[in-house]
């Protein structure tokens, strides 16, 4: 896993959604480009579909959630469905490879929410891999998002 390149990371806020607020529905939709090397950080109150590419999924998404008034930071990858085990193996590789980055990408192209709300910075980041393949198909704890700083 490479560092973040603040210069390669493009930040998009849509409608509805401020520097600062909200924070429970708050969405990112993370995608790359192959090719430069750079990262497209969309926060909005919906996904950004249009930003994903439907045929690869490679895309990282989150969302700030609530549970009994604990706040956390739900992350999503697709791991597999329509790709067999063997691509499923290679796709949870490489996800679990690069979600360092991704989440550093997401605090750093987020990091004026989380100075206005220092208490999330403490909060549990839960990743839910998705497949169907039940060897990778998980949801595991991945820290807070200081260790992503």
């Amino acid at each position: 896993m490479e560092n973040l390149n603040p210069e390669k990371l493009n930040v998009e806020f849509r409608q509805g959604v401020t520097t600062e607020e909200p924070i429970i529905n708050r969405r990112y939709t993370l995608t790359h480009s192959d090719i430069t090397a750079e990262l497209f950080l969309t926060i909005g109150l919906e996904y950004a579909y249009d930003k994903i590419n439907m045929i690869m999924r490679d895309e990282v998404l989150g969302e700030w959630r609530d549970n009994n008034g604990r706040t956390y930071l739900y992350i999503y990858v697709y791991v597999n469905g329509q790709f067999g085990s063997i691509a499923a193996e290679i796709r949870n590789m490489i996800f679990r490879r690069e979600l360092p980055l991704a989440l550093e990408a997401i605090r750093y192209g987020d990091r004026e929410f989380f100075e206005a709300h220092p208490e999330l910075d403490d909060a549990a980041i839960w990743v839910h891999f998705d497949s169907t393949t039940p060897q990778y198909d998980k949801f595991e704890y991945w820290g807070t998002p200081k260790d992503y700083k």
